[in-house]
């Protein structure tokens, strides 16, 4: 599993409503190497055909499909794997009832909390929120101080996130990211396809 490059979350509340599909196919079709699903307010039985027709197009385009949140939803649509942030359910948990290989990405803040990921079997630990971002309520700032610390205190790849769009990303590449998560600035964007291949484009061969 390459946990490398532009990691694109798709939500329904951030401007994807009824195009979810059209903005992972362009996001993909832009360069995005992962693609996460996260839909705080539907039922998960309405998600599913969504999740499925995602998780096809990512390995179509051989990228990776993620689920936030939902363990049983990430296992029965076909995703690659799963996001779970400190409210939800434990990593250590999640490794429990998932196979072999599955990919379990960890939301965490500081350095205690992504030591505390990997111990526990985490593929990759979310650093953020790095700058100030409309399309997450409840978020716990972050600093590109705390993505370096991080970065030198875990094994694992680090994804970045919060409010990062074309005129931070070379800030957090240099401080460390592995990946670089956005929503709006794909999601939102007059041609996300477009707005993709740019971001995507700032990751070195």
């Amino acid at each position: 599993m390459n946990l490398r490059g532009l990691y694109v979350i798709v939500d329904p509340a951030a401007g994807a409503q009824g195009r979810e599909l059209e903005v992972a196919r362009a996001a993909l079709e832009g360069g995005a190497r992962l693609l996460q699903l996260r839909d705080k307010t539907r039922e998960k039985g309405l998600q599913l055909p969504v999740a499925r027709e995602m998780a096809r197009l990512c390995r179509e385009h051989g990228a990776l499909f993620i689920v936030n949140d939902h363990v049983d939803l990430a296992l029965v649509c076909g995703a690659d794997g799963v996001h779970v942030g400190q409210k939800d359910l434990p990593v250590a948990e999640v490794r429990r009832i998932v196979p072999p290989g599955f990919i379990v990405g960890c939301s965490t803040n500081n350095v205690h909390e992504a030591s505390m990921a990997q111990a526990d079997g985490a593929s990759y630990v979310s650093v953020g929120r790095l700058f100030p971002t409309t399309s997450k309520q409840d978020t716990r700032p972050a600093t590109l101080e705390v993505l370096r610390a991080i970065k030198a205190a875990v094994q694992l790849p680090v994804c970045a996130i919060g409010g990062i769009n074309e005129e931070n990303i070379d800030a957090v590449l240099a401080a460390g990211a592995d990946m670089v998560a956005v929503i709006a600035a794909v999601v939102s964007a007059p041609d996300p396809r477009e707005a993709a291949r740019r971001l995507a484009s700032r990751f070195a061969p």
